[in-house]
């Protein structure tokens, strides 16, 4: 959210975050100021939220893999869950949408009735949880295991004592 409002604000406050910064190629669509929000947005926080993640909530178990190796499948899931995000959040900014954040309560004329950040806010609400689960159960479990199992001496049977 900080990064969504220090971006708005830079450019002009979230009356401008629907502006057109290019069309997309071979569509009718164009790609927006609140889409680029979000994708930096993202990328922050999935960093941020992963040096949290490993060093804070997941820190004991089962050995740790490499940072890369943990990043990797963190970024992936994550990055599935910005994706489906961008649709939600265009969809409650957009005033064709079924799910558009309806006037008069929200509205881009104050800060805390802007459409923009409710809009920010309630995506992160909603893919947050699942992205979570999700690199609960595998980057920081299924890959710490294949990494533990990976780094660990291999007995051979033929030979005792190896």
């Amino acid at each position: 959210m900080v990064v969504a409002v220090i971006m708005n604000k830079l450019n002009g406050g979230t009356v401008n975050a629907q502006d057109i910064l290019f069309p997309i190629p071979g569509t009718s669509f164009n790609f927006r100021f609140t889409t680029l929000v979000w994708i930096v947005a993202f990328l922050v926080a999935n960093l941020f939220n992963f040096q949290l993640n490993r060093h804070w909530t997941f820190r004991g178990g089962v050995g740790r893999a490499p940072w890369l190796h943990e990043f990797g499948p963190f970024l992936a899931v994550g990055s599935a869950a910005a994706l489906a995000g961008i649709f939600i959040k265009v969809g409650f900014t957009n005033p064709t949408s079924p799910i558009y954040l309806p006037e008069p309560w929200f509205h881009e004329d104050t800060g805390l009735q802007s459409r923009e950040y409710w809009a920010q806010l309630i995506t992160i609400v909603i893919t947050m949880p699942i992205n979570f689960v999700v690199n609960k159960l595998w980057t920081f479990r299924a890959v710490r295991r294949r990494h533990a199992a990976a780094s660990s001496p291999s007995v051979d049977s033929t030979h005792p004592g190896s």
